[in-house]
């Protein structure tokens, strides 16, 4: 009897569970059109080929019927498929469903059993085919509703298993016992697929019941969320909470506060050489030299990676807020341990002092991040206050930065070369291309700066794949013993096919890719080491060079020349600006040149202006040079007059 009950039950119109019939409406209501539209497009193709073998009334007229149905109850559904119904009128709609369901199996079966003996073998096959794919597709487009899935599929299979087997062909007995199997898998796949989702239905409804209890959890996470697990320091979320507060509190003419922020000098190379585990120990020590600091008045949080914020809710006078921004600092730059190891670290702080109450909490974040920025590209480890001249420097950024975007930078961008020497030939072996830009509203603008801007908004690539065609036509007119020497940012080497892309540009060109460097500095790599080194070796091996430029002015750098596949170390022009005068500097740059001819690499001394500098150069073994005393940067057409023996 319990037997019985189920079979019925599953060719049944379930409505006693009022979320479970408006769940198999929403589910099944978009995918009626698409039933009907597969419904009608197979039906033609059957009729439309048998034309030829079968009268008009079962070619044409009845297929146009059923097809004609079947457009209109398509149209129907298409236009309320997103409507909610409520129980009521649910439950009806279902069961219409399923009376349709049961006249569309009767009606399309009957049609094809009585096109079947018209015709030769093939098109007795696409009969039997279009059943056969017919039923499956309509079988899954009503798996939500269980009845009329079994329904329809009890009406096909069946009076298609007991017609083919009464034909008594063995083909076609065959076909019966092969439909009859699909259909009875179909048959559990449907009663699986609405077991789960009836159980979804029902879970989701316990979901709901327990939704007061999520939402006190919600709001105990929400507590922690505000706590930075790793530093104990409030986190991103709760420092701008506080930071937009502490605005909207502000009255008279100036806040009530001052912001700052905090980048760790030399984070990353802690990662990367004793690796993330040692730097998340870094980064709670941080937490707890900060939280010493800290009082009533003094809010620190730590924002991200190695970047930290303050917020002090008083006023401070500058010479206070520098105080305090040296008492940091030294703390910051205090040794750290990690493991058997020890750490050097520094910190560099931006404030964005007391910012006028209009100033809006996005603006003070972007004052101070000025401010960090100047810190950091040249006064490391140090404090450093938002002023009048960072503003200005912030609003020429972003013209610059707008200028940029709109530039035609294959006509405003041009190059200047300038010689590498070997003085013991006296003769130039490459020059270094570096370009330069003349903007039509901004004039000439420094190098450095639109190089930077470019990097920070993503520009850079346009920018080099330019100068790099440029360059490499220049080229191609030197004495093929004279190289291109090329400068590349940290974004051309951040992955394998930006690097390609350039490589793709060079093989392209008439300048052999043997006589190409391509420069790089050390901060570029220290960026993404992984990637870089992977963008670097496979630029040597299309048989381009790679130079380190700027030795010795980044973190770690003998770390790196024998990781990456470098064919020259450029030294930097500050060692050689007292090089004559300060036996330090010739001991470090002699300490290079050794390392370089142990490695087998290159060596190529930068910013060399006096004759003085180039004897004591010449002296200590060094070939070949870079600097004004060769000759300044010159545009391409000067090159074929510049003479080679200058020195």
């Amino acid at each position: 009897m319990g037997s019985v009950a189920r079979i019925r039950g599953a060719f049944t119109v379930d409505s006693t569970d009022p979320e479970l019939v408006r769940s198999q409406m929403q589910a099944f209501g978009r995918q009626i059109p698409l039933l009907y539209f597969m419904l009608v497009v197979n039906t033609m193709a059957v009729a439309i080929t048998h034309l030829a073998y079968a009268p008009a009334w079962l070619a044409i007229h009845i297929p146009a019927a059923l097809c004609t149905v079947c457009v209109f109850r398509c149209v129907r559904w298409w236009f309320v498929r997103h409507r909610t119904l409520t129980h009521e009128k649910a439950v009806p709609e279902l069961r219409k469903t399923f009376w349709f369901a049961c006249g569309f199996g009767v009606g399309f079966t009957t049609w094809s059993l009585l096109l079947f003996p018209y015709g030769p073998a093939y098109e007795q096959c696409q009969v039997a085919f279009y059943m056969a794919t017919t039923v499956v597709g309509c079988v899954f487009c009503l798996m939500h509703l269980r009845t009329a899935a079994l329904t329809l599929l009890t009406i096909v299979i069946g009076s298609f298993t007991i017609f083919l087997l009464a034909a008594g062909r063995p083909v076609f007995v065959a076909m019966a016992a092969d439909m009859l199997f699909v259909g009875v898998t179909l048959a559990f796949i449907v009663h699986l697929y609405y077991r789960n989702f009836a159980s979804l239905v029902s879970s989701k409804r316990e979901l709901l019941v327990s939704q007061s209890v999520t939402q006190k959890l919600s709001d105990d996470n929400f507590r922690l969320a505000n706590i930075d697990s790793l530093t104990g320091l409030p986190n991103r979320r709760s420092f701008f909470s506080s930071l937009n507060a502490l605005a909207e509190q502000s009255t008279g003419g100036v806040a009530n506060f001052h912001m700052g922020l905090i980048d760790l000098d030399g984070f990353k190379q802690v990662n990367d050489i004793y690796g993330h585990s040692s730097g998340d120990l870094v980064l709670k020590e941080v937490g707890n030299r900060l939280l010493a600091l800290a009082d009533p008045t003094i809010f620190f949080a730590r924002l991200g990676g190695d970047e930290f914020g303050i917020i002090i809710q008083r006023r401070l006078g500058e010479d206070e807020l520098d105080r305090l921004g040296q008492t940091l600092c030294e703390r910051l730059s205090r040794p750290y341990t990690v493991g058997e190891n020890t750490a050097e670290l520094s910190g560099t702080i931006g404030w964005a002092g007391l910012p006028p109450a209009s100033v809006s909490v996005a603006e003070v974040f972007e004052r101070a991040d000025a401010a960090l920025y100047v810190g950091k590209e040249s006064r490391r480890g140090t404090a450093v206050v938002f002023s009048a001249e960072h503003e200005n420097r912030v609003r020429r950024a972003s013209l610059v930065a707008q200028e940029l975007k709109a530039a035609n930078l294959d006509a405003e961008l041009y190059l200047e070369f300038q010689p590498i020497y070997d003085v013991a030939t006296r003769t130039a072996v490459g020059f270094e291309a570096l370009g330069r830009w003349r903007s039509p509203k901004l004039g000439q603008v420094r190098p450095d700066e639109f190089i930077r801007i470019a990097e920070r908004t993503d520009l850079i690539r346009v920018v080099t794949e330019v100068l790099l065609h440029k360059a490499l036509n220049e080229a191609a007119n030197w004495p093929p013993h004279i190289y291109l020497s090329f400068n590349l940012s940290a974004l051309d080497i951040s992955s394998v096919p930006r690097a390609r892309r350039l490589l793709d540009i060079v093989q392209a060109s008439a300048t052999l890719a043997e006589r190409v460097h391509f420069e790089i500095t050390e901060t570029a790599v220290t960026r993404d080491f992984r990637q870089a080194r992977a963008s670097l070796s496979l630029i040597k091996q299309v048989g381009c060079q790679v130079s380190l430029d700027d030795f010795g002015t980044g973190y770690s750098s003998l770390s790196y020349v024998h990781r990456l596949p470098f064919d020259t170390i450029k030294i930097d022009r500050s060692f050689v600006a007292e090089v004559d005068t300060d036996v330090a500097c010739g001991k470090i740059i002699k300490s290079v040149m050794d390392l370089c001819r142990n490695l087998g690499l290159e060596c190529v001394v930068e910013g060399v202006e006096t004759e003085s500098q180039c004897e004591m150069l010449t002296a200590l073994g060094c070939r070949v040079m870079q600097g004004y005393l060769f000759g300044k940067p010159m545009p391409a057409e000067a090159l074929q007059f510049f003479q080679a023996n200058v020195v």
